[in-house]
């Protein structure tokens, strides 16, 4: 599943603001990202024409099976290297920023051993 760093943000975007509020538009993707509303309308089309998202007659946007897969991916991976960040005694801005950066390009492999160790009972605290 080869898809864009920006496609993988529009496509988590969705997700997380689905999760917080159920109904989601392109004006609230918008928002979230800070993206102009025609740059979020051409990225949609762009997902829909791909099959990973769907626009019912209202507006409101839904994930597809295989748009669904890539958000959840990503969303975990922030959510992780987030939490991850933070308990080595990063400030959670810088975390969670960082973690944006992060969660696009770690490989399975490192990701995997990270979330490995993230879940161990006692990892080590910062000093």
């Amino acid at each position: 599943m080869n898809i864009h760093e920006s496609a993988e943000n529009y496509l988590e975007a969705i997700l997380r603001l689905s999760e917080e509020h159920g109904a989601v538009r392109s004006i609230d993707i918008a928002g979230e990202l800070h993206f102009s509303k025609p740059s979020v309308s051409v990225a949609m089309k762009k997902l829909r024409e791909s099959g990973y998202i769907e626009m019912d007659k209202d507006g409101y946007l839904s994930l597809l099976p295989a748009g669904r897969e890539i958000a959840e991916r990503i969303y975990e991976r922030h959510r992780l290297l987030c939490e991850f960040f933070i308990r080595l005694g990063v400030s959670p801005d810088v975390a969670a920023a960082d973690a944006c950066k992060v969660e696009h390009d770690l490989s399975d492999e490192t990701f995997q051993r990270i979330k490995e160790h993230a879940q161990r009972k006692n990892p080590p605290r910062p000093e």
